[in-house]
């Protein structure tokens, strides 16, 4: 989303505690390659998580679609405002930014941190041609194409974006060479609360639609009831969601509970699926072809466009994403019941609630590579030859197999995750799914 063609983009520095680091940035301009060394240097020195915030202008024809709107009221659309108010007061570079009012913002936390919150939320976008590659942060991810290098200007002023426990605070120059850090805990903590809910939210909206396209063609009814109590969770999620992210407290009348209760049966029957998969490929013969009629009796549909076998996957993405949603709400609540360490709670919370998911999510990944590298054997029968239908068959079957595992992401090292938020001149916000920076 971001174009980098612009010369010179400033940057803040934000802390999600009272940390002193040493004076590593300096005055004048970066280059990205420094930034992103800067931030990797800050996180491993620092014994609080470490964000840098970017002010981009706003691009043309911006899906706003995509993402979660906050009016200006909302706690993290003030603690944006209060950042660029305080920051445009002692700083030229933020004040030529910030003076339209509107722009887009680029969060970027820091892989150390992200490992803690964003494990099978966000993962790298491979590069073509380019094995284990993953794109860079000088990418137009409108257009994918590599674009010139920015400067990047630290904001050195003092600027209060809100303290751990939400009050005003200020940060600044100590004594030594040492760097007392912008704190703005509530800024970073709802930046990522709401990219990563976004994120879910998107990976949700595509599984509906995968799932709408196969039930079309399977008319299966049952299937089709576990589709609609999913997808009618939505409602008492984003309500909740809303609630939340105004320092509200959900009650029991936005159904949520309700919600929660259905998503976690669709995870029992995903996981109750998941073993039985993992049992016919254990009972499969090592290093033998496998007849097509076999591998259909526990995977129906395994060698066709549609089928039940990948409807059974969507509905799974379907509740994980659903799962991973409610798991941040219930971590953003839990930080807010504490204002004292609220980014602490709330990545203590996501990182044990979303373990399950994360198994889940890497046992469906295990059975697709499992599928889709084995070998099909031809049907077994009395004719020495078979037919042109019969062979054309066999041939889609087994190259719809083996491309089961195109769209699994192995498992490795978590990216930086950056959060892109659009601000508009009345000082609302849209948050944008979180994404591997």
């Amino acid at each position: 989303m971001i174009d980098y063609r612009k010369a010179t983009v400033p940057v803040w520095t934000l802390a999600t505690g009272d940390v002193q680091v040493p004076a590593l940035a300096g005055d004048g301009p970066m280059t990205a390659e420094r930034l992103a060394e800067l931030r990797g240097v800050l996180a491993a020195l620092a014994d609080q998580p470490i964000a840098t915030l970017e002010a981009h202008p706003l691009p043309d024809g911006l899906d706003r679609g995509r993402g979660i709107p906050l009016d200006a009221a909302s706690p993290l659309a003030q603690h944006l405002s209060q950042l660029i108010t305080q920051s445009a007061r002692g700083s030229s570079a933020a004040a030529t930014a910030t003076a339209a009012g509107e722009g887009l913002y680029r969060m970027v936390v820091p892989a150390k941190v992200a490992a803690q919150f964003a494990q099978g939320v966000v993962r790298p976008m491979a590069t073509k041609g380019m094995a284990g590659g993953i794109r860079g942060p000088l990418v137009n991810s409108v257009t994918g194409r590599i674009v010139a290098g920015a400067t990047f200007q630290p904001v050195g002023t003092a600027a209060a974006a809100g303290a751990v426990g939400g009050a005003g605070a200020t940060a600044g120059v100590a004594v030594g060479g040492s760097v007392a850090l912008t704190v703005a805990a509530p800024l970073v903590l709802m930046a990522v609360a709401v990219g990563v809910s976004a994120s879910a939210d998107h990976k949700r909206q595509k599984a509906v639609e995968h799932i709408t396209e196969l039930l079309e063609q399977l008319h299966d009814e049952k299937l089709d009831d576990e589709r609609s109590e999913l997808n009618g969770c939505r409602d008492a999620i984003d309500k909740a969601t809303a609630v939340l992210l105004d320092h509200g407290r959900p009650g029991v009348s936005l159904g949520l509970d309700s919600a929660v209760h259905a998503i976690n049966t669709a995870l029992g029957a995903a996981d109750d699926r998941l073993a039985k998969w993992r049992s016919a490929l254990d009972k499969l013969p090592d290093g033998k072809a496998v007849e097509i009629a076999t591998l259909t009796k526990a995977f129906p549909g395994v060698d066709e466009d549609g089928g039940t076998f990948r409807a059974h996957l969507e509905l799974a993405a379907l509740a994980i994403a659903l799962k991973r949603r409610v798991v941040v709400l219930q971590a953003v609540e839990h930080a807010q019941s504490d204002p004292g360490n609220p980014f602490e709670n709330f990545t203590r919370a996501l990182k044990s609630a979303q373990r399950r998911l994360d198994e889940l999510e890497s046992g469906i990944a295990g059975v697709l590579q499992r599928l889709s590298a084995l070998e099909l054997a031809r049907p077994q029968g009395l004719r020495p030859v078979f037919t042109n239908v019969e062979v054309d068959r066999l041939m889609r079957a087994a190259n719809r197999i083996h491309r089961l595992a195109d769209g699994v992401t192995a498992d490795g090292p978590t990216p930086d995750v950056a959060i892109e938020i659009a601000r508009d001149r009345d000082g609302s916000v849209v948050v944008f799914p979180a994404l591997a920076a």
